[in-house]
């Protein structure tokens, strides 16, 4: 397939930076800290206001430069930069996807309309993931605004863009045939899911989303009776969980329509609520782990939900290879954030991020080489990943013994 030029690139890039601009303004505005440094936003007191120039995709930020004395020297480079990549990013990820660079060599390609949708999800997963990762950096946090929105999305779009999932294969002898990464992949779909148990996972995913989300304090001193009085307790003094629980009834309303409906947007559904199921119970497992073995908390709960919302995106599959490649993409952050800013501590959003970018980009490799073996040992796969987690958390205790020991 040829690559899109002209008039196509260009209204690719021009949306995009439109769009980066968006991304910057979610950066400093959904910040704990928050910052009114976008030109969208309202400007800081005694700062000039702004005008129609100052918000012109990329250049605009020239002319931002004159409150430098209140952002600090240079605040401007970074969301350039930003717009700048989104605008030429996007058209070379829009380029590589239609031509075939998420596929196989010899694999019977898909319709063109297949091969865009999936781009735009994963264009839309990626601008998520530049607003988490920037308030990472800065703030060593993700807020809900972030993670919470993104998996609306991820979940709205597999349901209007069934097909933008992205694809398996189960033989690497052309002619390749290939399938929708739902989440019985690589086997073929089970006519079993698009029953009652199949709404009885869908529904379960909802429950299990709002009650991770809900505010609330966990007591285990004192038994189960002053767990419960404390849990339901500091649920229910929170005005937020009356607006979780009503997102949830629309959650849940929206699964029981779209099994109703069923088809491929019941699977594409289903499998997008497995993501976000199984890569938040990844990172959260390894959390509890880590802190039991720490005595310190291990990681943030933003990375449970940014992994969740990352799910609803690819499916439950590429999830578990992300976390597992995280920690290495995550030494060249560590490296580039050393050298530019001197700062050693480091947020584990970002390597999410990364190796994200990196599972999508190389996915013919990482599904053949990786995925599909791993993939195979079927029932077996969970019991390895649980002694994985117990074989982290004795080197975690050991790790904290000698740490003692030489303190």
């Amino acid at each position: 397939m040829r690559p899109i030029v002209g008039p196509v690139s260009l209204v690719i890039a021009i949306v995009a930076a439109l769009v980066a601009g968006q991304i910057n303004r979610a950066i400093y505005c959904w910040a704990w800290n928050r910052r009114s440094i976008s030109p969208w936003s309202p400007p800081a007191p005694g700062v000039a206001p702004r005008t129609w120039r100052d918000r012109i995709p990329i250049i605009g930020w020239w002319w931002m430069r004159r409150e430098s004395s209140v952002h600090g020297t240079a605040f401007w480079v970074r969301p350039a930069l930003i717009e700048l990549s989104c605008a030429v990013g996007s058209v070379v990820l829009y380029q590589f996807e239609l031509s075939g660079g998420l596929l196989p060599i010899g694999a019977v390609p898909p319709p063109p309309a297949t091969l865009q949708v999936q781009a735009y999800r994963h264009l839309i997963l990626i601008a998520l993931m530049l607003i988490a990762t920037f308030i990472d950096l800065d703030e060593k946090t993700i807020p809900d605004e972030v993670t919470v929105l993104g998996s609306w999305l991820g979940l709205t779009t597999a349901i209007v863009w069934p097909d933008g999932m992205l694809s398996a294969w189960s033989t690497r002898v052309p002619p390749i045939d290939l399938q929708p990464l739902w989440l019985t992949a690589p086997g073929a779909w089970d006519a079993k899911w698009d029953g009652t148990l199949g709404l009885s996972v869908g529904l379960f995913s909802v429950i299990a989303w709002w009650y991770a989300l809900l505010p609330k304090t966990l007591w285990y001193r004192g038994g189960m009776i002053k767990f419960l009085k404390y849990l339901i307790a500091s649920i229910l003094r929170h005005r937020l969980t009356y607006w979780l629980t009503a997102m949830a009834v629309l959650a849940a309303a929206m699964t029981g329509w779209v099994w109703h409906l069923g088809g491929e947007r019941w699977a594409a559904l289903l499998s997008a609520w497995m993501g976000l199921v199984v890569g938040g119970a990844i990172v959260w497992s390894v959390r509890v782990v880590g802190s039991l073995a720490l005595q310190q908390e291990a990681m943030g709960f933003g990375d449970v939900t940014l992994l969740a919302m990352i799910g609803t995106f690819i499916g439950w599959q590429p999830t578990v290879f992300i976390f597992f490649m995280a920690p290495f993409t995550g030494v060249l952050i560590a490296v580039l954030q050393w050298l530019f800013t001197g700062r050693k501590d480091m947020a584990y959003g970002p390597f999410l991020c990364l190796a994200t970018l990196v599972v999508l980009l190389a996915w013919p490799v990482t599904w053949s080489e990786w995925a599909f073996p791993i993939l195979q040992l079927g029932s077996l796969l969970l019991p390895v990943l649980v002694g994985a987690a117990i074989v982290m958390g004795v080197a975690l205790v050991v790790w904290r013994m000698i740490s003692a020991r030489l303190a």
